[in-house]
């Protein structure tokens, strides 16, 4: 045993209040008076109007306004438009109601206006637990991070995500699980978001199956929102490194769906990245039940029915543009990154085959 210890970690956390449980979404007038929250703006999307019609009557009063306009990757101009059609309602907070659309958008408004965002995820984006934001302008994603867009209160009501379709939850799980694989090989990777990562990983893939099976079932959805949340934590204490920067560059760029785009990569960029991270990878294959991590990745994918990159509309012509875009510029990633190897992930992603 060495007489230096050799364990070194630091990681920062945001001031949030979680609030997790099937009926918490009835406890969101109390919280935000807890949270200072006396006049807030709700962001949503068009197609969450049932939800939008409960959480406008829990506000009353406090209601200054909503826009429900919500789009994936968060495209700049929504961005103004919102931020045009709030600019009377004078809110003191914001409240995105959601997934990561949503959350986005609430995130970048919250850049724009230093206005506090408090968070309703119905997804497993886990986007409400980071200080991650994106905008994109049809040409390129942008992301960086900051302290202002991470909400400060996040009600998790797992009663809310039993309609969630079912193939949504299956891209939307396998996006959470994603950010749980780039944690655990992180290089700020320590002994708590390790710990996150391997237990967000466990229940997002033991409890995915059922809800395909069974979208209604209660514990099935408690557990894979608690995954997507430890997920989100995961995420917010390390680094992205390739996989994310293709999924950024596949929906920025291409308009590839967010979720569906980390589904269809995550085998494939996996495969790329074990020669390169073995201890983290029998880590992940242990959280999944599988002898090997890959393995274990690729057979849920086809448990989950989850899309391949050709099946969401990407194209052979597009990829050398999209591997020169994902060689450019320095990340942290466990393999050095060149134009050939991201060739090789994304034929393998568009084929749905990790070797």
């Amino acid at each position: 045993m060495s007489d230096t210890p050799s364990l070194r970690f630091a990681y920062v956390t945001h001031e949030v209040r979680v609030v997790f449980g099937a009926g918490s979404l009835a406890t969101l007038p109390a919280e935000l008076e807890r949270s200072g929250m006396r006049s807030v703006a709700l962001i949503t999307t068009p197609g969450r109007a049932s939800d939008r019609d409960r959480v406008v009557a829990l506000l009353g009063e406090r209601l200054a306004g909503f826009f429900a306009g919500a789009q994936p990757q968060v495209p700049r101009e929504v961005v103004r438009e919102a931020q045009a059609a709030l600019v009377h309602a004078r809110p003191d907070a914001l409240l995105a109601l959601g997934g990561g659309s949503a959350i986005g958008l609430g995130k970048a408004l919250a850049l724009e206006t230093g206005l506090p965002l408090a968070a309703i995820p119905t997804t497993y984006s886990g986007s409400e637990m980071t200080a991650i934001w994106g905008i994109s302008d049809g040409k390129e994603k942008r992301t960086g991070r900051d302290p202002r867009v991470a909400p400060r209160l996040v009600i998790y009501d797992p009663v809310h995500t039993f309609d969630l379709p079912v193939a949504v939850s299956a891209a939307s799980g396998m996006n959470a699980i994603a950010h749980c694989v780039e944690a655990a090989y992180a290089p700020e990777a320590g002994p708590v978001s390790s710990l996150l990562a391997w237990d967000g990983i466990r229940r997002l893939a033991d409890s995915l199956p059922i809800i395909m099976e069974s979208p209604r079932d209660h514990d099935a959805r408690a557990e894979a929102l608690a995954g997507a949340h430890l997920a989100g934590r995961a995420l917010d204490m390390t680094a992205m490194g390739l996989h994310h920067k293709l999924a950024h560059i596949l929906g920025g760029s291409f308009g590839l769906p967010h979720a569906g785009t980390h589904a269809a990569l995550l085998p494939c960029v996996m495969a790329y990245n074990a020669p390169a991270a073995p201890e983290a990878m029998a880590r992940i294959a242990a959280a999944l039940r599988s002898d090997d991590a890959v393995t274990g990745i690729a057979d849920l994918t086809r448990t989950l029915k989850t899309p391949t990159l050709a099946e969401l509309g990407f194209t052979r012509d597009m990829i050398p543009r999209a591997a020169t875009l994902a060689a450019a510029g320095a990340y942290p990633n466990p393999r050095p990154v060149d134009e050939a190897g991201v060739r090789s992930i994304l034929e393998c992603a568009m084929a749905g085959r990790p070797w």
